[in-house]
């Protein structure tokens, strides 16, 4: 997964709800070792944040439809 992950690092993903986030890296929790994903967020102050891998990539229910919480923007990098 290390190798798909380093693909990762540096692209841009959109939320959901339409915001655009480039994702800088992976981490460990220091207490539970949880792989973390940590996200730049490409509008505002720019706030550096950080999630859970498994719930950043997983997909939500809105409105009766199921969609990604974070779509990779294939054009961009």
């Amino acid at each position: 997964m290390a190798g798909k992950q380093d693909s990762l690092i540096g692209r841009m993903f959109r939320h959901f709800k339409g915001n655009l986030y480039r994702l800088e890296g992976f981490a460990k929790d220091s207490e539970t070792l949880e792989e973390m994903v940590v996200y730049r967020a490409l509008y505002g102050d720019g706030g550096l944040w950080v999630r859970p891998a498994k719930m950043f990539f997983k997909t939500v229910e809105r409105d009766g439809k199921t969609m990604k919480r974070f779509e990779l923007v294939e054009d961009a990098k």
